[in-house]
């Protein structure tokens, strides 16, 4: 009798079991956080409009995105190094492969973190645009933006983004070990800058993303909902002509146009961009 149904639903419970006290942990650091610093001062985060929708995306997409990772890295194997069987596979990413992984897992980090940041920078402006820009909406759709807003992603983005550039990168023979510490780096950074925190961080807002700078992705198009991509680094959009942080003036208003119609709950987002 097959093992998978079982092992499908530990993989679960161990992905809920990380989730939850990261969850909390957030939610305390940033209600302390905005209480002093808050770009849009107003009701807190647990009063927002959508809460039960972001809390939905924020369970379900790291357990989609773990099973979808996995799947396509056996594929890859399989396909690209004929790799097979669960030990083979185990054995073959286990430190990962070939040149990159001989470098220091620190090195290994940093070439991650850049390497993905520079690829994300050009599939998200590749979401802004054309086809794409229907399941990007869905992240946009938010318009009360705070930290819970990160995870709000349809899956094809998530697929087409983050999840096929993990891929890639590991791959290409980067160790998965680097998750234990990227991992926590990303997930905090991508709750950070959706926060609703008024922080520029000085000079340091040319290094490193930073609520505002994020922010100001999330307004309409004529306030500058087509500038700041950058996941991480700004440089990309400081290179490539998309870096906007106005002096003395602070992001307010969110969201996307009413007339696209982006349905409030969970179910009719993921359906949304099918309906069009």
């Amino acid at each position: 009798m097959s093992t998978l149904p079982i092992e499908v639903i530990e993989m679960l419970g161990q992905t809920m079991m990380r989730v939850v006290p990261i969850t909390i942990g957030l939610a305390l650091f940033f209600t302390v956080l905005t209480h002093f610093w808050a770009c849009n001062p107003g009701k807190p985060w647990w009063q927002k409009r959508e809460l039960v929708t972001d809390i939905c995306y924020w369970f379900f997409v790291p357990v989609f995105a773990r099973v979808l990772r996995i799947g396509l890295l056996v594929v890859g194997a399989a396909a690209v190094f004929d790799v097979h069987g669960a030990d083979e596979l185990i054995s073959f990413y286990e430190n990962g492969h070939g040149p990159l992984a001989q470098l220091p897992l620190w090195l290994q980090s940093i070439i991650f973190l850049v390497a993905s940041d520079f690829m994300l920078y050009w599939l998200h402006r590749m979401f802004h645009g054309g086809g794409f820009w229907k399941y990007h909406a869905i992240h946009h759709s938010s318009e009360d933006l705070e930290w819970i807003s990160a995870a709000r992603f349809h899956p094809v983005n998530l697929l087409i983004g983050t999840i096929s550039v993990d891929v890639i990168l590991l791959m290409a023979g980067i160790s998965p070990n680097i998750m234990l510490w990227v991992g926590p780096f990303t997930t905090f950074h991508s709750a950070f800058v959706h926060a609703n925190l008024n922080w520029t961080l000085g000079p340091f807002k040319y290094v490193i993303a930073t609520p505002v700078f994020h922010r100001w992705h999330h307004t309409a198009l004529e306030e500058g909902g087509d500038t700041n991509f950058a996941g991480t680094f700004p440089l990309w959009d400081i290179l490539f002509g998309t870096f906007r942080m106005p002096e003395g003036k602070l992001p307010d208003d969110y969201g996307v146009d009413a007339e696209q119609g982006v349905p409030a709950e969970i179910g009719g987002q993921l359906a949304y961009p099918f309906r069009h």
